[in-house]
């Protein structure tokens, strides 16, 4: 069988399992079904697959502890439908090229797409990495069953790619997300009286410093730190009330040059109102541009930026390459759907990309 042939059966493969995934709903913290159909999926191509939770991982035929590895990772959940929904969300479509289906875009093409780039080299003894593949729960919630727990299990891995809609271009950089619950203290008391102090008015000031405070460092992959209030609330259920609290809530959105501890160091000091992180897991990550997995991106023409939604890329500690099939603008949208060859081509750019660093001797094929 020609190279040729073989990636075409792969690609036809790579359909045929999304078409499969779409039609089982698999909400974050709800994946057991899909996660059965990817577990047995590998099994069936005599892969030796296993599971912890809702997460499935595997590793080449010829893995070697002596030599690095590198980690292909999607996910398998996905976002609820939302009411702009015209389709069913669970029935795969075909229609002019698209694949209509719930998960189809976000993120069924990249993950089915690394599933087949996985299946290309799984039987190669001469790769100079390790292949390890890990299909994931929980991301679109960044949810801490999800990769994070996975990754205890997995030993070390020098670097990876996340499958992410990028329409195949790298994102090499990735905002960091810290929501802070800010609480403004006051003094109760008769709003007809002049009484008390209003924690609403102590909030107001600290809001406007949210809003107009900027940030020295701005990355020329991410810009700025962006920071948004987003939420604002008091206990009282009484018109006639001077509130003693205020609470609000920040989102903050971290580009590479600063740490969440330095961000926090600067908000405390600049604002009266107490701040307390939700979490600071979702930290800001980046790829140096010369790694060889953006070294042969860059060689195979693909453009590079940052990437301004958080992914399962910020909870690796180790550099990784979010790059994958479909389009993000697609994601959480009515309708969601993924062209078909974005997926053929997918799998053509991961293995070409691929053979570039993972090869002591490449298949010279034209594909």
């Amino acid at each position: 069988m020609s190279n040729n042939d073989r990636i075409t059966i792969l690609q036809d493969k790579a359909i045929a399992l999304l078409k499969q995934l779409i039609a089982v709903p698999s909400f974050s913290k709800e994946e057991e079904h899909t996660a059965e159909i990817l577990h047995q999926f590998l099994q069936e191509h005599d892969v030796p697959a296993e599971r912890h939770l809702h997460n499935i991982w595997a590793v080449n035929r010829h893995f070697d502890a002596s030599k690095p590895t590198l980690l292909l990772n999607s996910h398998h959940d996905t976002v609820k439908p939302n009411r702009g929904y015209t389709l069913d969300p669970f029935k795969p479509i075909e229609q002019d090229g698209k694949l209509f289906g719930l998960g189809s875009n976000d993120a069924g093409g990249p993950l089915v797409s690394l599933i087949s780039t996985f299946l290309y080299y799984y039987e190669r003894t001469d790769l100079q990495y390790n292949l390890m593949l890990a299909a994931t729960a929980e991301e679109e919630i960044s949810g801490r069953n999800g990769i994070e727990a996975l990754l205890p299990h997995l030993g070390n891995i020098e670097s990876g790619i996340v499958g992410e809609p990028t329409q195949m271009q790298m994102a090499v950089a990735e905002r960091g997300l810290m929501v802070l619950d800010c609480l403004s203290h006051g003094k109760a008391g008769h709003a007809a009286r002049e009484e008390g102090e209003n924690a609403i008015y102590k909030a107001l000031t600290d809001i406007e410093w949210f809003r107009n405070y900027k940030f020295p460092k701005v990355s020329s992959l991410l810009g700025p730190v962006k920071m948004s209030v987003t939420v604002i609330e008091t206990d009282n259920k009484a018109h006639n009330v001077v509130p003693a609290q205020c609470k609000f809530v920040v989102d903050v959105r971290v580009n590479e040059l600063y740490t969440f501890e330095e961000v926090l160091d600067v908000i405390r000091a600049h604002v009266q109102c107490e701040v307390q992180p939700r979490s600071t897991r979702l930290r800001s990550t980046s790829i140096a541009l010369d790694h060889p997995l953006t070294q042969a991106g860059i060689a195979l023409g693909r453009s590079y930026y940052g990437s301004p939604t958080t992914s399962d890329k910020a909870l690796m500690p180790f550099q990784t390459l979010k790059m994958g099939p479909g389009d993000s603008a697609r994601s959480h949208t009515a309708d969601e759907y993924i062209h078909l060859n974005e997926i053929k081509e997918g799998i053509e750019l991961y293995i070409t990309l691929l053979d570039k660093v993972i090869f002591s001797h490449p298949v010279s094929d034209n594909r």
